[in-house]
């Protein structure tokens, strides 16, 4: 038997709620709440119930995810995306002389 079955059935029994809760563990304040679940909604009550939120007010639209995913199929058809150059990115040297700068030197 469930824990949430246990309690509901020893509260139903006549014991408090803060002995039920010392025996199992459990704080009041959960079995309360579990109780107030119960006179609502019977045994429904025993099963966990999802936390999942009920909406999702900025969820992404269908049409944008349809549109994502078109374009992922045709993406992943061409193969991948070649590098781009770019004229910065040349290897070749930009120095105009071979002799290194002159050292700093200070006058005594």
């Amino acid at each position: 038997m469930s824990t949430r079955r246990l309690v509901i059935t020893a509260v139903l029994a006549g014991t408090s709620q803060s002995e039920v809760a010392r025996t199992y563990g459990v704080s009041q304040g959960w079995i309360s709440r579990l109780m107030a679940g119960y006179a609502t909604d019977g045994d429904a009550a025993n099963e966990p119930r999802s936390r999942a939120p009920r909406s999702s007010p900025a969820a992404t639209t269908a049409a944008t995810v349809e549109l994502v995913l078109q374009l992922r199929k045709q993406l992943g058809e061409s193969g991948p995306t070649p590098e781009p150059t770019s004229p910065c990115s040349s290897k070749t040297s930009t120095s105009a002389s071979s002799t290194p700068p002159p050292a700093n030197s200070s006058a005594n």
